[in-house]
């Protein structure tokens, strides 16, 4: 029998890894359409409101936490235009502490299909006391409007037919990008994320098709990320810097030390998971001094794997697939790992294992056609080629 199986370069890997990821498209560099206005300048600073009021909640087009009093505040982040006219409007929540301190940003929704970040932010803010606060929680809630809208991991943009765009690829973005979504991202980027942070979390799931254990994607180079990577009570760290346009690293580069946590499956609420990565969250807080109290369970405690290097299994053929393997479990390089059969019940391929490692990720479809990623492993080398990347 045959099977496709190899460690992966970083651009093949966050393709297979996400089953609805995009080809990364080229730079672009800042651009706006002739004989048509630029978009409108990032505001020199301040909180900006548009004067609308949605559901109780104020409308604003730049938010500066300063502006704030001590509580917790909800507003609709107006971001860019659909076809129609109108706005997709992103939520914004801000807990403002009754004492100075520092500020993390907490993001979900970047891709639409991820639900269990949702929660996790929703919880996480549900633990804070304005009066004990020291300091200011800055969430944004549903990034990729369109793509919630839809569960599709991807935002539908209708620039040319209609594209499907990856709002992980966009980061920074620009207020001027040639796509809605890259506008998108440049709006909150400047004008929310960036002025209101010094720390980041962008959290992330697998990609519909797909499930993954408890994970943080970390540059474990930054001690500033190390130090907040290792306080989750989780499975595995993929120490990776990914690609440039991820959120996480656009915090980074703008000097915001940010890191990825994946929260299992997509498009439910893995509640077990979510409870990980809140109680590990509020550790974060509590490292940087914003909530005060006991550290609770850490990596020290869950059996961590600090990996930095992936091998990957891929269908060669298409079929009805069988799992040998669940995900945390170890494997020894040649150790089958899957069987696909095709509508008679004969076998097509038996899959084994290219590497000694733990399954990172897994396949929850239970077919696939050629070149589909089945599973993938995460392991320690002191070798690493410096070439795979994990998807966000």
């Amino acid at each position: 029998m045959t099977q496709d199986a190899s460690g992966l370069g970083r651009r093949d890997f966050i393709l297979l890894a996400a089953a609805g990821a995009t080809i990364l498209a080229p730079t672009v560099g800042t651009a706006q359409a002739q004989d048509a206005p630029a978009a409108p300048e990032t505001p020199a600073g301040g909180t900006m409101f548009t004067g609308d009021v949605i559901e109780g909640k104020k409308v604003i087009s730049a938010l500066d936490v300063a502006d704030l009093e001590p509580g917790r505040h909800h507003f609709f982040f107006e971001g860019v235009q659909m076809v129609t006219g109108k706005h997709w409007y992103v939520s914004v929540a801000v807990i403002k502490g009754s004492k100075p301190g520092k500020r993390v940003a907490l993001i979900s929704g970047v891709h639409g299909d991820e639900i269990s970040p949702v929660r996790t932010v929703q919880m996480v803010l549900d633990q804070l006391d304005p009066e004990s606060l020291s300091g200011t929680v800055l969430a944004v809630l549903d990034v990729s409007s369109p793509a919630l809208e839809a569960m599709a991991r991807r935002w539908p943009s209708s620039s040319r037919g209609i594209d499907l765009v990856d709002m992980n690829r966009e980061w920074p973005g620009s207020v001027n990008a040639p796509s809605a979504p890259g506008r998108q991202a440049g709006m909150l980027f400047e004008r929310v994320i960036r002025p209101n942070a010094d720390y980041a979390i962008d959290f992330h799931t697998a990609a519909t098709g797909m499930d993954m254990s408890a994970f943080n994607l970390a540059r474990m180079d930054i001690p500033e990320v190390k130090a907040m990577a290792e306080l989750y009570p989780i499975d595995h760290i993929f120490d990776d810097p990914a690609y440039p346009t991820l959120l996480a690293n656009a915090c980074i580069d703008a000097g915001i030390p940010a890191l990825t946590p994946e929260i299992g499956g997509p498009r439910s609420l893995d509640k077990a998971k979510i409870a990980l990565f809140v109680e590990g969250t509020m550790n974060v807080l509590k490292l940087h001094g914003l909530v005060a109290g006991p550290m609770g369970r850490t990596g020290a405690d869950s059996g961590l794997l600090v990996a930095n290097t992936m091998g990957a299994v891929l269908s060669s053929h298409g079929g009805f697939v069988e799992l040998l393997v669940e995900l945390n479990e170890k494997v020894e390089a040649g150790q089958k790992v899957a069987i696909q059969r095709n509508a008679f019940g004969e076998i097509q391929a038996e899959y084994t294992s290219p590497v000694s490692g733990e399954v990172a990720a897994r396949r929850t479809d239970a077919t696939a056609e050629p070149g589909t990623p089945l599973l993938f492993f995460l392991f320690a080398s002191p070798d690493k080629a410096g070439d795979e990347h994990y998807p966000e």
